[in-house]
């Protein structure tokens, strides 16, 4: 309630009122999520186009590197626990 000229007034809405205002938010709601997802799939579009891919060479290349550092440390590590249960085994 607000005060104008002295009187107590207040502003009365109908139900069928209430509901067509939350309609309209809720569709508003709706195309905002609506746009935000385009603008999100847009910019992921745009990104992909940025993106170098390896070519074939370098990715064999790669996964050659890949895989013999994981046998090596494979290797290491084995070598390292071996070792140490070898020392326990002496001790213990």
């Amino acid at each position: 309630m607000s005060k104008k000229d002295g009187k107590n007034t207040k502003k009365v809405t109908t139900k069928d009122e209430k509901k067509v205002s939350k309609k309209d938010k809720n569709t508003k709601k709706i195309k905002k999520e609506k746009v935000k997802k385009e603008s999100f799939f847009k910019g992921v579009e745009k990104e992909m186009g940025k993106v170098r891919w390896p070519l074939k060479k370098e990715m064999i290349k790669y996964s050659i590197a890949t895989l013999s550092f994981i046998i090596f440390f494979g290797i290491f590590f084995t070598l390292g626990d071996l070792i140490i249960a070898g020392f326990k085994m002496l001790v213990g």
